[in-house]
């Protein structure tokens, strides 16, 4: 096999590939995809990273371009990301005057990882704490730094690179998720991170990059570029699905927990299936055996909307008549006034109702409830 193509074992797959060694090399030949979620975590990053250098000082900077993404969500959700930032720059710098910020910083961990690299959105470092400090622009799940890969990798590298000024005794890693509103923060010592790198990492990546190992489903396939037609992922889930054969009512309790258990990843990999089979049929023609391709449903809509209100109005009716209006959102309400008139104005009109009770995985951090019941 030809060598590893530079980075391929990187940061922001490490959850997939340390999970699924050979997963790397078996999917090296599928083209990279991007998608419009992607180009616009881009965008929002290069804004974020604008802000910040602007932050800490710098001048000489481009104004960064979010070209077709809305302008306007990216710079309150970068807001959001940047008020972290100095909120911990600022902490820091009150007892460690020449701590080191640095702003996409690449970090090279390839003595644990080859050919291994990545970028750190933030990296602080002051006196013997290091703090890794990463935005994640999506709103699609939650990602947490718990022992999270990526996270410790970036670590690693900003160790590499610092280690030997900076006596680094603990690594913080701290993920901003602004549209989310979630931020995960999580410490290891430097000694642990260090030891977890050779003892897991460093093997795992030698198996990883080899094509060697065992492959292995699991909530780490969701974007892995074979998700769809990966035997080992179809075999999980069909031995699932075997269920399916029996009324729920027969199931016993054992076997709906283990269905339970995968019961996610099985929507998950039936849907990638479907948009596999359908890609392949669309853009290669392909047909399936008992399936035909169709016209989707659509729906009527304006083609000029100014145009639409002034016919409208020379007709008799009324703005109130055609146009909705609404409250804007209580998070916008609060960027707004700014939290501190958002709570003296509107906090006794403020209620949060409890949220309706949902089965999750034990690993899920919420609080667990006790369900009310009828007597």
């Amino acid at each position: 096999m030809p060598p590893i193509k530079h980075a391929r074992l990187s940061a922001s797959s490490a959850h997939r590939w340390l999970e699924c060694p050979p997963s790397v090399r078996a999917t090296e030949n599928i083209p990279d995809t991007t998608t419009l979620y992607a180009e616009e975590g881009t965008a929002a990053h290069e804004v974020a990273e604008y802000k910040v250098r602007r932050y800490l000082g710098e001048t000489d900077i481009p104004v960064p371009n979010t070209g077709q993404f809305d302008a306007e969500e990216i710079d309150k959700y970068t807001d959001t990301y940047l008020g972290y930032v100095t909120d911990k720059v600022e902490t820091i710098k009150k007892s460690c005057q020449d701590a080191l910020v640095l702003v996409e910083q690449r970090l090279d961990f390839s003595n644990y990882v080859p050919d291994g690299f990545g970028t750190g959105d933030l990296v602080i470092i002051a006196d013997n704490v290091m703090q890794i400090i990463d935005l994640k622009y999506g709103k699609g799940v939650a990602v947490a730094a718990d022992n999270n890969p990526q996270m410790m990798l970036y670590a690693l590298g900003a160790i590499n690179l610092f280690g030997h000024l900076y006596d680094i005794k603990t690594v913080q890693l701290s993920i901003v998720q602004p549209r989310l509103d979630n931020i995960s923060e999580w410490a290891i010592s430097a000694a642990d991170l260090t030891e977890w790198a050779e003892t897991v990492l460093k093997p795992t990546a030698q198996l990883a990059a080899a094509g060697e190992g065992d492959f292995k489903a699991g909530d780490h396939c969701r974007f892995c570029k074979l998700k769809a037609t990966c035997r080992k992922r179809a075999k999980l889930m069909l031995e699932t699905a075997k269920y399916d054969y029996k009324p729920p009512a027969e199931l016993t309790e054992t076997e709906i927990a283990e269905v339970l258990k995968v019961a996610s990843q099985l929507s998950k990999w039936a849907d990638d299936v479907f948009a596999y089979a359908q890609a392949q049929a669309v853009n290669n023609g392909v047909s399936w055996d008992g399936f035909k391709l169709v016209e989707g449903r659509s729906v009527r809509k304006y083609t000029d909307e100014n145009k639409i209100a002034d016919i409208c109005r020379d007709n008799g009716y009324t703005i109130s008549q055609i146009y909705k209006t609404s409250l804007i959102g209580i998070t916008d309400m609060e960027r707004l006034m700014g939290k501190k008139k958002f709570r003296e104005l509107l906090s006794e009109y403020i209620v949060k109702p409890k949220g309706k009770l949902t089965l999750v995985p034990e690993s899920d951090k919420r609080e667990e409830v006790l369900p009310h019941l009828p007597f």
